[in-house]
């Protein structure tokens, strides 16, 4: 089995410990060369050992764990995001699809993000996910922060204000644009909904998560009319809640 050389970055000592005994007992190909409380070492750290994956801390001093991403011009590196629960940092990292968890962690959650971490080092992923994460932290407006969808070919880089709606086909996820054709993604509509919430989506159906922007027009019998002709289906115990919404 090829080990994963990782370094653990967090500022509290008794998080660190309790951290790395879980990686120990639980994740065998990962090997730890080295940890730290002090980011600013984590990143002297970083450039010395080159490490494959990186368990970071958000909240520390001096540096949270997105400046510790951006002192790397080219951070190749693959991270899993540590974090005591905040929107807008789980927000930025589940948009870019990078790995993060939620202290205290849990051991199945633990698990399930090395193996994904080690999915995409295989799959050499990480540079363009944290290129992407460091543009999105600099973009203040909705507007232009990208989200990624995993295509047949690779990763996908989408505008979030490109998508005019999301329509839940079979399990995938069928994504219209304005001025481009379709895309099928193998993510539930869930998925979609969860990667997009806090910004101008809504989901007026379980299968159609649409981004209010495009709406021109709603009718009375249920249905919207999107930009480019489309029409959607409101359902019926969604349409009071949607349109006070709407008005607000």
């Amino acid at each position: 089995m090829m080990k994963i050389k990782t370094i653990l970055i967090d500022d509290e000592r008794k998080a660190l410990a309790i951290l790395k005994n879980k990686i120990e007992r639980l994740c065998p190909n990962i090997e730890i060369i080295a940890e730290t409380q002090s980011p600013v070492e984590g990143v002297a750290l970083i450039k010395k050992l080159e490490p494959q994956l990186i368990f970071l801390d958000i909240a520390m001093p001096d540096l949270n764990g997105f400046d510790v991403l951006q002192q790397f011009s080219e951070p190749n590196f693959e991270i899993i995001f540590a974090t005591a629960f905040n929107d807008y940092a789980i927000d930025a990292i589940k948009h870019c699809a990078i790995g993060y968890l939620v202290k205290p962690i849990d051991n199945a959650d633990l698990v399930a993000a090395v193996k994904n971490a080690s999915k995409n080092i295989e799959e050499k992923t990480a540079l363009a996910k944290n290129k992407l994460l460091i543009e999105n932290l600099g973009v203040q407006t909705f507007q232009n922060k990208k989200i990624v969808i995993p295509s047949q070919d690779g990763l996908e880089f989408v505008k979030m204000v490109d998508i005019i709606f999301c329509e839940g086909v079979e399990g995938y996820t069928k994504i219209h644009f304005i001025n481009r054709k379709p895309m099928l993604s193998s993510h539930s509509i869930g998925h979609f909904s969860k990667l997009l919430d806090n910004s101008d989506f809504y989901l007026v159906h379980k299968s159609y998560f649409v981004n209010l922007s495009y709406i021109e027009k709603y009718l009375n019998e249920g249905y919207l009319i999107l930009s480019e002709n489309h029409k959607v289906p409101v359902s019926r115990n969604r349409r009071q809640d949607f349109l006070n919404n709407l008005k607000n």
